[in-house]
């Protein structure tokens, strides 16, 4: 897949004291689960540029802004919901293929909360217990100055978040030859 290269809109990346709420959350995945933990770390991390645009319909492309896909890549997804167009800016923190880790934040986008520094979420595939996958995820809502987290905005990206976790899922799972 061919990924453009697109500049960071000024201001995105400012740094304000901050507020931290944690969340620690579990997404398990569908049961049983006919893929081995390896191949879903390689769809959620290594190929999800590639998947995403396919598994969601949503999601109209991936593509890295900045850096060779390591730590401290910044990708844009442009997403379409209800005809309308907009794009979520994820910065990659850690990628730890020997321990199926991997940390990005959400740091930027066309609606994203203005109250909002970034959203850190540290994950982790581990065996289920038939047989299955569970996702271990920690959130991390970093609010600028006192600003409280938005309850709705929480619930509404750990929906999203499921959502997604399942897609990509759904898309390995549908397709055979994926490997």
């Amino acid at each position: 897949m061919l990924l453009h290269t697109a500049k960071i809109p000024e201001g995105i990346l400012k740094t304000d004291r901050v507020q931290t709420l944690t969340l620690h959350l579990q997404l398990p995945l569908a049961q049983p689960c006919e893929l081995s933990i390896p191949q879903l770390f390689k769809a959620l991390v290594k190929d999800a540029d590639e998947i995403l645009p396919k598994a969601v319909d949503a999601i109209q492309s991936v593509e890295t802004v900045e850096g060779n896909g390591g730590p401290g890549t910044i990708k844009k997804l442009t997403i379409n919901e209800g005809g309308k167009s907009n794009y979520v800016l994820n910065k990659i923190e850690a990628i730890d293929e020997a321990n199926l880790v991997y940390n990005y934040s959400l740091v930027g986008g066309s609606e994203f909360p203005e109250n909002v520094e970034k959203i850190t979420f540290e994950s982790k595939l581990v065996d289920g217990p038939n047989g299955g996958s569970i996702g271990k995820l920690k959130v991390k809502y970093h609010s600028k100055g006192n600003a409280e987290p938005n309850e709705a905005e929480v619930k509404e990206g750990k929906a999203r978040g499921d959502a997604l976790f399942k897609a990509i899922e759904g898309y390995v799972l549908n397709h055979p030859e994926y490997n």
